[in-house]
């Protein structure tokens, strides 16, 4: 389905006859379940726009981070290039302060998401999580509740067939063992999925394998024309992972 609608509200001028194209995507978790797949409780997608760029009220250009966060039981998501091209369109348009820049795009993406979600500008990342490698010599099992990451985690992109890559952290309040986490985690090299459902299976595996009481999953996707989408799962709404930022990305 695509969506057509105005990107401010139709009475500012400077937007006047300016439509923007935003494509939504269904979400189809009313039963809690993906193709059999069971869903995190709770969880957001955690999307920076590194290139967002708008002109202030002095015509001067302004070059900033946005963040959206969008919870991952929204009814919809959105398509990632029409979000870009949405974005890019800022470019010229002037706008009297941040926080009118915030709300417009706000308005939108939440009618697109059916949705409350979260925007801001950010200055700087939060720290990155303690972990250990998953593939750190002799690491037989990771013990419980403590954090271990996968670097070079790779899936395909469904709809550019292209390859998509993220470092995956995992938290879980039972062992795992790390052989078949490893594995687990290689069988997606060449499966074509968007992020968020990659680490809805990666979630919904570990969780029929070995029925946690606590954990999280978060997929630190790399960056793809100016925005990383960065899809967290947990079992607790406290989540132990913030926004920080891979070297790569």
């Amino acid at each position: 389905m695509k969506m057509k609608h105005l990107g401010v509200s139709s009475s500012d001028q400077s937007y006047k006859d300016k439509f923007l194209i935003l494509d939504p995507i269904n979400r189809p978790i009313e039963q809690n379940k993906i193709d059999g797949i069971n869903i995190a409780p709770y969880g957001l997608d955690i999307w920076n726009a590194y290139e967002f760029s708008f002109l202030d009220s002095n015509k001067k250009p302004c070059l900033k981070i946005l963040e959206i966060k969008i919870p991952s039981n929204s009814p919809n998501t959105i398509e990632s290039k029409s979000l870009k091209l949405y974005l890019n369109s800022f470019y010229d348009q002037s706008f009297k302060s941040d926080k009118h820049v915030i709300d417009t795009i706000k308005k939108d993406l939440e009618k697109i998401c059916e949705c409350l979600i979260s925007i801001d500008f950010i200055n700087e990342f939060e720290k990155n999580p303690i972990s250990i490698s998953i593939l750190s010599k002799d690491l037989k099992t990771i013990e419980p509740n403590q954090t271990c990451h996968f670097e070079g985690f790779r899936s395909i992109c469904p709809v550019t067939g292209q390859p998509d890559w993220a470092t995956i952290y995992i938290n879980a309040d039972i062992p795992i063992d790390t052989d078949w986490l490893i594995n687990f985690l290689i069988s997606f090299r060449n499966i074509g999925e968007f992020h968020e459902l990659c680490i809805d299976k990666i979630y919904s595996k570990l969780n029929t394998q070995y029925n946690p009481n606590e954990l999280t999953v978060y997929g630190r996707f790399l960056r793809r024309g100016g925005i990383d989408i960065n899809p967290l799962r947990s079992s607790s709404k406290n989540f132990k992972f913030k926004n920080h930022r891979e070297f790569n990305q």
